[in-house]
């Protein structure tokens, strides 16, 4: 073997010898860097018909017309939605009055405006994009985020009767939904005693003879006392509205209030008294997302 040879030969194994010292030293980084993990976000097929998923499955399982998959089961969830929801209502009656969406033009709209931030992602672009200044965030919702379901933006039930997978496109599920249509079709009667409503519940009231009937408030705290936010309407005048909040918001399209239950369980008017004296006090009323599973 000639001295050429031997040195080509020679080279071939260094060379062999570095490349598995790099594919050993590869695999080793392998198996120590740790991946981020993937956030969650559902699948198509995990809301499809069928699903082995219980907890978002198309069933309806009290039949108010809600789908399973929009309840919120967890009841650490069902407590994260309650305070956004409650901050949420509660930051209108307290901003700037430029600052208050327009949508929000009477008391159902918003319950509307509340329910559907609740349930977004509240990351930094939500901050921006709604203006909203809270100090100390509750959390997120773990089960969903609006729109991310098969519902996609159609958030309110607007039809009656149970819910089937039909609903999904034909206009079972709408953006927009009235004060009537949201007590009817997407919360339920918790009962008409008012010492049994949660923060996050609903006072709904029907006052015969008006344009606009179907009045709603959401019930909050106030410090230590329970308390309620609402939207007087546009034609507030009219109404013998309960008591004053701490500011207007448009002189022409009514305005957000803030009292303590207290006050309204003491206004002039026995009208606007939550009590089951009241024939106008229709109840109070919880979303159906809140049911959670059976």
């Amino acid at each position: 073997m000639n001295a050429g040879f031997r040195r080509l030969l020679l080279l071939a194994f260094v060379a062999l010898a570095i490349l598995l010292l790099f594919l050993r030293m590869a695999v080793f980084t392998q198996h120590r860097v740790r991946r981020p993990r993937a956030e969650y976000r559902p699948s198509s097929l995990e809301f499809a018909p069928g699903s082995a998923s219980t907890a978002r499955g198309w069933s309806d399982s009290f039949g108010d017309g809600t789908p399973d998959f929009l309840r919120l089961g967890d009841p650490a969830d069902r407590e994260v939605f309650r305070r956004w929801f409650t901050l949420i209502a509660d930051y209108q009656a307290v901003r700037p009055r430029a600052e208050v969406p327009a949508e929000i033009s009477d008391c159902a709209g918003l319950l509307r405006y509340a329910y559907r931030e609740a349930l977004k992602r509240h990351n930094d672009s939500w901050f921006l994009t709604t203006g909203i200044d809270i100090q100390a965030p509750p959390g997120e919702i773990r089960a969903w985020h609006y729109p991310d379901t098969p519902l996609k933006t159609g958030l309110f039930r607007v039809e009656p009767g149970a819910f089937d997978a039909e609903d999904v496109g034909n206009g079972a599920f709408a953006q927009f939904a009235d004060a009537k249509t949201l007590v009817e079709r997407n919360a339920f009667l918790v009962g008409r005693d008012v010492r049994q409503a949660q923060p996050g519940d609903l006072l709904f009231f029907r006052q015969f003879g008006q344009s606009s009937p179907w009045h709603s408030m959401i019930v909050t705290r106030i410090g230590a006392e329970p308390g309620v936010v609402y939207h007087t309407g546009p034609d507030r005048g009219r109404q013998g509205e309960p008591p004053h909040g701490p500011r207007p918001v448009r002189a022409d399209s009514g305005e957000i209030r803030r009292v303590t239950l207290a006050e309204l369980l003491d206004h002039p008017d026995a009208r606007w008294r939550p009590i089951s004296a009241n024939p106008n006090f229709l109840g109070v009323y919880r979303w159906n997302i809140l049911r959670g599973n059976p």
